[in-house]
């Protein structure tokens, strides 16, 4: 099954990918290939004094919302004082039963207020049962 695109430049082929939640569904049990790429700004810049324990950001890919390891896909990365726009992502590889579904998740400890940008992507592909 094939569905419009919301908008230009964007795809959405298969059920399993809900754009109101969020979350991709697994149709059928078995392994798959999760990407996410997340394109983010820091709307305020870094005030003096948050010192360096507050400038990490982690992106999550998990399962059923349980971000417990072995069962989520994590990159941090650290968060520059500056607001310029930049670039995270997260892929690898999760067994889902189906029905189970996969989410991102944003765990900012910066407490900047942060936006995701247009553009940023999340996508799934079954790789083998």
């Amino acid at each position: 099954s094939l569905s419009q695109p919301e908008r230009e430049g964007m795809f959405h082929r298969g059920p399993g990918l809900n754009l109101t939640s969020g979350q991709y569904t697994a149709p059928i049990a078995g392994y798959y290939a999760f990407t996410t790429t997340l394109h983010i700004v820091r709307r305020e810049p870094q005030r003096k004094g948050q010192g360096r324990r507050g400038n990490r950001l982690r992106v999550l890919i998990c399962v059923q919302s349980r971000c417990q390891q072995n069962s989520n896909l994590e990159t941090v990365s650290r968060l520059e004082s500056s607001s310029d726009p930049f670039t995270i992502s997260v892929m690898g590889t999760l067994y889902l039963q189906a029905g189970q579904y996969a989410s991102v998740f944003v765990d900012n400890t910066a407490g900047s207020p942060l936006t995701v940008q247009s553009g940023s992507d999340f996508s799934a592909v079954l790789l083998g049962v």
